[in-house]
């Protein structure tokens, strides 16, 4: 990061460059379409469907990158300079977020983090080694069964009262992946930012963009916040759905490439089992992966859940060791060069992922 620190000053001394030659640009900006760059595309998805034709979207990642560790190029850097509105996620996905404001502090650009004021998931970190896997999930698999540690989805709405309400302590699970203990000696570390994968706190981050685009374009306050509730209630549909399908899922377990699926632990009770931490990059120690091995044969989970721009090497020792087939599941993070042919959007990856989920399940 004192690298990145570095080359951020010296794109302070581009931009500055840049914003001398291009003023009247900048001037002028705001009489046209709102520019915006976001960092993920969920939060580009969600500014194009509330601003629609008075917006003009990029997303600042490449098809396929990985959120956990991109950094921008001085050309992006630039180009988000001359725009009106920089979209992050927060809930420290960006490492290079501060950086930017701190480039950015002298443009006349809108800084919108996206998960300002929605509730977070702390994803548990477990330290003390587990050496034998207590067998705490037999005859577990109703949806609605017993956890500890209640946390409520915070839903507002009524047709999630009963299923919000439930608790869903995934700490066997947690003890598989980062070898903790039968005394469930943890600290809560880093908040899960994956929250666009929860369609309710989604309304949440979509509810920021739209606030954002009142600020810049007050005038246009009835459009903005008539598509947000055209988006708000598909959003809520889309909740439903997973809803519907997932409580009566055979299993709850989900073996899955890294820890981005807290949300639907909480929400719709599917535990996961992750091969890494928050980032792809947190590869399992040979104690957890010999940990995960154990369950995956002991649970006779059948299948491996890959992601679109996640590719761990521990994968092929698990499907060596366990003959796990696999299937694809999107975390919506950054679109593939093929997705952006077939003009997929936020909500047929969804749709898609819960017919994954199904099929999963089913062991």
């Amino acid at each position: 990061m004192k690298k990145f620190g570095v080359f951020v000053t010296l794109i302070i001394l581009l931009i500055g460059c840049s914003s001398n030659q291009d003023t009247q640009a900048n001037n002028e900006k705001s009489e046209g379409k709102i520019t915006i760059y976001s960092t993920l595309y969920p939060l580009a998805y969600f500014a194009e469907e509330i601003g629609g034709e008075l917006v003009e979207v990029e997303t600042v990642l490449p098809p396929g990158a990985d959120p956990h560790n991109y950094e921008p190029t001085s050309k992006t850097m630039i180009d988000i300079a001359e725009s009106d509105m920089f979209l992050f996620n927060g809930a420290n996905l960006e490492a290079y977020a501060s950086k930017m404001e701190e480039a950015l502090a002298e443009e006349d650009v809108l800084m919108v983090e996206a998960s300002e004021g929605v509730s977070l998931v702390e994803h548990v970190h477990h330290h003390e080694e587990q050496h034998e896997q207590e067998d705490t999930h037999e005859g577990e698999k109703e949806h609605g069964h017993d956890h500890e540690d209640g946390e409520d989805h915070g839903h507002e709405h009524e047709a999630h009262d009963q299923e919000d309400e439930e608790d869903h302590e995934h700490t066997d699970n947690q003890q598989v992946a980062e070898e903790s203990n039968d005394g469930h000696d943890h600290d809560h570390g880093d908040a899960d930012p994956h929250l666009w994968l929860d369609p309710i706190r989604a309304i949440e981050l979509a509810r920021n963009v739209k606030d954002s685009l009142i600020e810049l374009h007050p005038d246009q306050e009835e459009t903005f916040d008539s598509n947000f509730h055209s988006l708000e209630e598909r959003l809520i549909e889309l909740d439903e759905s997973y809803h519907q399908q997932l409580e009566n899922a055979t299993n709850n377990e989900i073996l899955v490439t890294h820890a981005a699926y807290g949300y639907w632990e909480q929400s719709y009770g599917i535990e996961q089992i992750a091969l890494a931490g928050l980032s792809p990059s947190e590869e399992p120690s040979q104690k957890q992966l010999e940990n995960i091995i154990d369950h995956v044969q002991e649970r006779n989970i059948q299948y491996l859940l890959f992601e679109q721009n996640v590719e761990p090497k521990v994968a092929e020792v698990i499907q060596a060791e366990t003959n796990v087939e696999s299937l694809q599941l999107h975390n919506l993070s950054i679109l593939t060069e093929e997705d952006v042919e077939n003009q997929e959007t936020y909500f047929t990856l969804m749709e898609r992922n819960l017919e994954v989920l199904n099929t999963a399940l089913e062991y």
